[in-house]
């Protein structure tokens, strides 16, 4: 990601990702879950961050939560996304995600993070001082506010989503598996040993 609370709006199309071959749908299944989660909760919700536990290791060690949960326990591979603790509301996300480190239980994890993203065009006059690039992207015409879901496995798999605020229906939710390469980046460094 940018030092920048906006990034440069990613390339994508709404609805599976055209290399369906390198996706893994059960961190597709799992990022999209998670997606309509947040989109449950509205707009301007603070970073929110997953562990993505096998489904079947916690079922093991939680045999009641099947039913709970509505799961088939002998759905092999599956993820089941553990939100955790709220994130300091005044500590960027990539700070935090400095500071992590999952234990060997989570085989990967997902961050939800709204974003003010520009297109590339106004990179050429974007201010170098963070306070002044970010009255710039609020005034900027072609401004757009958006909620990324980025998922990363230990495995090297990674799958994200983004939603417009201005498109927000289910049906316009983009996705993809490297939307946003610095925050995957960041992600897969909390799951190294």
């Amino acid at each position: 990601m940018s030092d920048h609370p906006f990034d440069a709006l990613p390339d994508a199309t709404p609805g599976p990702d055209p290399d369906a071959a390198a996706v893994d749908p059960h961190l597709r299944s799992a990022a999209l879950e998670i997606e309509a989660h947040a989109a449950e909760a509205g707009w301007d919700q603070g970073s929110r961050l997953f562990a993505l536990v096998p489904t079947g290791d916690l079922l093991a060690r939680e045999p009641g939560l099947a039913e709970a949960l509505g799961v088939d326990a002998a759905a092999e591979g599956a993820l089941t996304p553990v939100e955790q603790d709220t994130l300091p509301p005044d500590r960027a996300l990539e700070d935090v995600l400095d500071g992590i480190m999952w234990p060997a239980e989570v085989f990967g994890c997902a961050a939800v993070v709204e974003r003010l993203v520009l297109p590339p065009s106004a990179d050429d006059e974007m201010p170098e001082d963070a306070a002044a690039a970010q009255e710039y992207a609020a005034a900027h015409p072609d401004r757009q506010e958006v909620r990324l879901v980025a998922a990363v496995t230990r495995d090297g798999s990674t799958y994200c989503t983004l939603r417009m605020r201005a498109h927000d229906d289910d049906a316009s939710v983009l996705e993809g598996t490297d939307l946003v390469p610095g925050l995957l980046e960041l992600l897969h460094g909390t799951l190294e040993q």
